[in-house]
């Protein structure tokens, strides 16, 4: 392992968190409590367990498990091993997560059996012969892989982990399969480093911040922002296993948490409570969100102080992908306005472009004749996946010859290079001969009192070819919702049907499954 001044193996990040931050606090969960020097030791236990279970340089690693301690040190420990993280949803049946397993090639897979009353261990089994793996590890037993890792000398972890240099494969992460097969994203040390350090240094995340973890760990979002940025920036983790309103609140309450990163759905719900009042949420700081499109009321709202808002005092809204974790981020300072509606600009070591039709496309340093023009967004950088597991087809279909990720989201770019995401391709529908992208009306139809979320998907109209139909959460009558509709977007963008539902079915990286709304 090549080291610098700038560590950029996980390994080498580890180490010198270790030395940085000694015994500061880096996991607190129920009543334990981690320092980083503690993070080292446990890590290169459970590292050395897993070399007395065969894992060579190279060998990939597989776990199916909620938010923990554990599930950190076990991450962790598969790269100081020298492997490769393949981390798997933890709401997967075992037929999913059997399926990335015999995929990824897996030698291990450490499991949290007995998560939400199942027995994913026996899930696994029934679902495949799982013909590459060793050994399935109940992640509730390391200490006994550990004792198992005894018989391996301490210099043998040393050296595999000196050996990891920054352009191997560190993980490799799922995509989430709304719209196909789920693909596996390689990515390399450093870019794992490299992008975590980036987004902690732009949110002025460090030491005395208190990071509740409520994105998943399998998750770039948990993992990647989660894990790793604390490593790079000595911020102590609270990990969250399941999303409870009032556990949260307890918690931010309780232990003063000052940086609560998240999908809007987290804001949301926590703006909706209705014992909100009843805690004191005042030492949140940092927020960061971002998904194909966040609702601008949701982010002033945030902004807004008790007890309207939730009083943050910097929000920040950023896109990225599987594929590339974080593409761009507004900054601290930035205008509120600003933040409210754009996902600010491209993050140091990455480029973004609009695809669009019948006009030369044009980078986010030349971008004045974007401003008003949508098309296909690119992104190219330090940051974008090696590729597909397996699947060069699909990685020449996503990573052209030039190394232009094609995300499949429709967006724009002002003149300053902010990055504003108006839809997916793929949610686009045609009414009437008119392209509607829903997110725009999702955005209007969210400023009417008692819609608490929306999503519009188009459905099949004899006459207009499709129409639009909103999906809608909240106390609120459906021809006032398209009577407001009308007011405020074209007559071809009012949706012509309105569906109440208590909830819009969503994946854990908070994306909604519109797939699913149309077929219902």
């Amino acid at each position: 392992m090549s080291e610098t001044s700038t560590p950029s193996t996980i390994p080498a990040v580890l180490r010198a968190a270790a030395a940085t931050f000694g015994d500061h606090a880096a996991y607190v969960e129920g009543g334990t409590t981690l320092s980083y020097a503690g993070l080292l030791d446990r890590v290169r236990d459970v590292a050395r367990g897993y070399l007395a279970a065969g894992v060579r340089p190279g060998d990939r690693v597989a776990i199916w498990a909620p938010n923990s301690i554990d599930w950190a040190v076990a991450g962790l420990a598969i790269t100081y091993a020298g492997g490769v993280l393949v981390p798997l949803n933890s709401r997967y049946t075992g037929h999913e997560a059997a399926d990335i397993v015999d995929r990824a090639g897996a030698r291990l897979v450490v499991v949290a059996d007995g998560f939400l009353g199942r027995h994913q261990i026996a899930e696994l089994r029934d679902a495949s012969d799982l013909p590459g793996v060793a050994e399935v590890i109940d992640i509730a037993e390391l200490e006994a892989l550990v004792t198992r890792g005894q018989a391996v000398p301490l210099t043998e972890i040393e050296a595999r982990a000196d050996s990891v240099t920054p352009d191997e494969t560190a993980d490799i992460l799922f995509t989430s399969g709304t719209t196909g097969l789920p693909k596996g994203a390689m990515t390399a040390h450093r870019q794992t480093v490299g992008v975590a350090r980036t987004w902690g240094e732009l949110g002025g995340v460090g030491r005395d911040d208190r990071y509740l973890v409520i994105s998943p760990f399998f998750h770039t979002f948990g993992y990647k922002v989660g894990i790793i940025t604390a490593l790079t920036s000595g911020a102590t983790l609270y990990p969250v296993a399941t999303f409870d309103l009032a556990r949260t609140q307890q918690l931010i309450q309780d232990e003063r948490i000052t940086v609560l990163p998240g999908a809007p759905t987290i804001y949301q719900s926590l703006l909706a409570a209705p014992d909100r009042a009843d805690y004191d949420l005042g030492s949140l700081r940092l927020a960061v969100t971002g998904a194909a499109v966040v609702p601008v009321v949701l982010i002033e709202r945030m902004r807004a102080a008790a007890p309207d808002g939730l009083g943050f005092e910097q929000v920040v809204t950023a896109f990225g992908m599987t594929e590339a974790v974080v593409v761009t981020m507004a900054r601290a300072g930035d205008p509120a306005e600003l933040v409210a509606s754009t996902c600010g600009r491209a993050i140091p070591g990455m480029e973004v472009r609009i695809d669009a039709p019948d006009r030369a496309a044009d980078t986010a340093t030349d971008t004045a004749p974007d401003a008003a023009v949508a098309g296909e967004l690119l992104v190219r950088g330090d940051f974008v996946m090696q590729g597909y597991l397996d699947d060069p087809a699909a990685t020449a279909r996503t990573i052209d010859e030039d190394g232009w990720l094609h995300t499949g989201d429709v967006a724009t770019l002002d003149a300053a290079g902010n990055l504003t995401i108006t839809d997916r391709l793929k949610d686009m529908y045609i009414c009437g001969g008119f392209n509607v992208y829903p997110a725009e009306v999702e955005q209007a139809l969210l400023r009417m009192e008692g819609v608490q979320d929306v999503a519009v998907v188009g459905v099949p109209d004899e006459r207009m070819g499709e129409v639009g139909k909103a999906f809608v959460v909240g106390d609120v009558d459906p021809d006032a919702l398209i009577a407001f509709a009308k007011e405020r977007v074209a007559n071809f963008k009012v949706p012509r049907q309105v569906a109440k539902v208590d909830a819009l079915p969503r994946n854990l990286g908070g994306k909604v499954l519109k797939n699913e709304l149309r077929d219902s």
